[in-house]
């Protein structure tokens, strides 16, 4: 009994100061934010993998991507940056766990200045786990405290749907950016968002804001069809549009597949030279509205 005893305190003492070395609080004050849609196929993984390495490439700043769609995409498309062989908690434990820290699942990349949580499968289970915990909607929100302090950028790549997983991702980010193809149903499904972006708001995190509509998967061909969705969809985001558009492009295609950047092996491509100019543009628009805002925190990572 004693044996049992003593190896149980030797755990405890272990798990503990894991625990302590990576809560210790840093000195950033990361901008938070949810990549997020109603469906799938949008080009959601492809802007937060190639947006988020763009803006730590290009930028300089200390970027994190956490992948909380079960299918694992953002791993898969980063797969050959990502070293073999480190250890760390996966998001469904985290999110199981009463004080879970994100940090804990946090591993570094080969390209400088970037970090990912992988994706995992169980957050499938964990999803429907979220549901019966108290204070559902928060549990991201306090993981992520640690986190906040360590970064100045802070990707959620959610999953193509409003459940537990999105609305804790809403609920823990500063804006949400909303990437929309060229078509009338993905018109339908951005307008079913945005309700809950506004109860969201109103409900459980008043500073939540949408940075901006994301036209992805534009293809050039079709004029007449992309002027009409356009005009909607701006009518209706007013000054909330990003004036950079993703072309359908094979290169993006591809570096997914060999796992890395577009900017990587493709630099020239429309693909990675619109994600560059998405990046940029981004940074400007915090800065932007960290100046309007009397540099508040929400921002200050754009401003350096």
């Amino acid at each position: 009994m004693s044996l049992l005893t003593d190896k149980i305190k030797s755990l405890l003492t272990i798990e503990t100061s894991q625990v302590l070395s990576s809560q210790e609080k840093g000195k950033k004050r990361a901008t938070v934010i949810s990549i997020c849609s109603q469906k799938g196929g949008v080009g959601k993984t492809t802007t937060a993998v190639n947006l988020s390495t763009a803006i730590a490439k290009y930028h300089g700043k200390r970027v994190l991507v956490v992948d909380l769609d079960p299918q694992g995409h953002v791993e898969k498309s980063l797969g050959a940056l990502i070293p073999e062989g480190v250890e760390y908690s996966p998001m469904s434990t985290i999110l199981s766990s009463k004080k879970g820290n994100v940090m804990d699942g946090v591993i570094p990349t080969e390209l400088e200045n970037f970090f990912i949580s992988p994706g995992d499968k169980t957050l499938y289970e964990t999803e429907s786990l979220l549901a019966t915990k108290i204070g559902k909607e928060y549990i991201l929100a306090e993981a992520m405290k640690v986190a906040r302090s360590h970064f100045d950028f802070i990707f959620f790549d959610c999953p193509p749907n409003l459940g537990n997983l999105t609305l804790n991702a809403l609920v823990a980010s500063d804006f949400c950016l909303v990437p929309c193809e060229m078509s009338v149903l993905a018109f339908e499904g951005v307008n079913d968002l945005v309700e809950t972006l506004e109860t969201v708001n109103e409900r459980l995190n008043p500073r939540l804001k949408i940075l901006g509509v994301l036209f992805t998967r534009v293809d050039g061909r079709n004029v007449n069809m992309n002027q009409i969705i356009e005009s909607n969809i701006k009518n209706f985001f007013r000054g909330k549009v990003f004036k950079t558009q993703i072309a359908i492009n094979t290169a993006l295609n591809k570096a997914q597949l060999e796992g890395l950047p577009v900017f990587d092996n493709y630099p020239s491509s429309s693909g990675a030279v619109n994600y560059r100019e998405l990046a940029e543009e981004l940074v400007k628009k915090l800065k932007r509205q960290n100046a309007a805002q009397g540099g508040g925190p929400l921002s200050q990572a754009a401003s350096g």
